[in-house]
């Protein structure tokens, strides 16, 4: 038998974390140990609304089928200890090829929402899109993040005057980029938002309220600090009220709006909701620096195509005068190194940060980046590739099934 001083170097414990939120997000290893931490964390309204896709949940599963059917290549004699995952972004260097995506709502996710997102950006050194349907004002973001790679999500309004005053507002408080959303002409029906009474106006059922009651925790934090509303809007406008209703957004956005914006903006413009060749080539054509190939998470348009899968034929038409971005289904460093194999500049996260946001406010986010880029080091040593740019189409195969 073995004696104990010879057992006793192999029997160290791990020391024990003090702080809940570092406990929790210490046994989290992957984005599916966040989500389903996460899960627990919310009320199942809140939950639904996050996760959740629109209609029958098929764009949102095959987004995610897609990344499964990746085939990772490595070059066997060309194996890498420390690669370089840095990156440029708009031209700007990044620390990773990762932009955390615009959400709305952020505050049900946890009390800290934008402040917190936006703050674990700036310390990962990579961008952050805020919503027009953001929670914090744009403002407020701005000054939780005075050195971060700020971006703000622009809805256009029919009112050209409310989108004007965003752009003048994120203009004065340092706004890098503006990015344009266009798949939204109406918002896609959520069922399951639909069922919990999460709607305009909210019409919240027994089983909503319920929920709300078994994460006292959650409503407490909600209840004793500032009120939910959408905060890029004047207080009490009608906007602020009811920003999401179709009928105050424009619904007929064409690609002379593109121009118009560039003519609006100093800076780069990111064009978001692309979902063939054509619509890429013309976004391109009419100003757009950057496009996002995006079927919105599966949200909008059920059946929708899968941006992955558009990527190759997408950055062949137009990666040569535009940067292209994808996002839907992202949750892992395999998957970016996917995207930029298939020729993304990178790739957009979002439900996998809310996540991190749920289980730990902004601890929580920079766990989520932290693990996203483990990852895709990893993927990077394995690959056999030194540099993000090294990353090509010899390493990534989407495969038939």
């Amino acid at each position: 038998m073995p004696r104990w001083r010879d057992l006793e170097p192999f029997l160290k414990t791990r020391p024990m974390a003090r702080n809940a939120t570092e406990r929790r997000l210490g046994r989290c290893l992957s984005v599916d140990d966040l989500e389903r931490m996460a899960r627990r964390r919310v009320p199942g309204a809140v939950w639904d609304y996050v996760y959740g896709g629109s209609d029958g949940e098929i764009a949102m599963a095959r987004n995610r089928a897609a990344f499964d059917r990746v085939e990772l290549r490595p070059t066997a004699f060309g194996q890498v200890a420390s690669p370089d995952v840095s990156t440029t972004i708009l031209g700007r260097p990044a620390t990773a090829p990762i932009v955390l995506a615009p959400t709305g709502y952020t505050r049900l996710s946890h009390h800290s929402g934008e402040r917190a997102v936006a703050a674990a950006a700036e310390r990962a050194g990579v961008p952050y899109a805020l919503s027009t349907y953001a929670t914090t004002s744009i403002t407020d973001v701005a000054r939780a993040a005075p050195g971060g790679r700020n971006w703000f999500q622009l809805y256009l309004m029919k009112d050209r005057a409310v989108s004007l005053a965003h752009l003048a507002e994120a203009s004065e408080q340092g706004y890098e980029a503006i990015m344009l959303t266009v798949d939204t002409t109406v918002t896609g029906l959520k069922r399951k938002d639909k069922r919990n009474g999460f709607a305009i106006p909210p019409q919240l059922t027994a089983r909503t309220l319920a929920g709300l009651a078994g994460h006292p925790g959650w409503v407490g934090n909600i209840l004793t600090t500032e009120p939910l509303r959408f905060a890029t809007f004047p207080e009490g406008s009608t906007y602020g009220r009811w920003g999401m209703s179709n009928e105050l957004r424009e619904q007929a956005i064409r690609p002379a709006d593109i121009s118009w914006l560039k003519s609006q903006w100093r800076g780069p413009v990111v064009v978001k909701g692309l979902q063939s060749v054509g619509d890429s080539v013309r976004a391109v054509d009419a100003g757009a620096d950057a496009i996002v190939l995006s079927n919105h998470g599966g949200r909008q348009l059920d059946r929708a195509p899968v941006p992955l899968e558009l990527l190759p034929a997408v950055v062949e038409a137009v990666g040569d005068r535009a940067e292209v971005y994808v996002d839907s289904g992202v949750r892992s460093g395999g998957d970016i190194a996917a995207a930029v194999g298939l020729g993304a500049r990178g790739a957009l996260v979002g439900r996998a940060y809310l996540y991190g946001l749920m289980v730990g406010g902004q601890r929580g986010v920079s766990a989520t980046l932290d693990l996203l880029v483990d990852e895709l080091r990893r993927a990077m040593c394995l690959l056999g590739t030194p540099t993000i740019a090294d990353i090509g189409t010899e390493h990534v195969r989407l495969r038939a099934s």
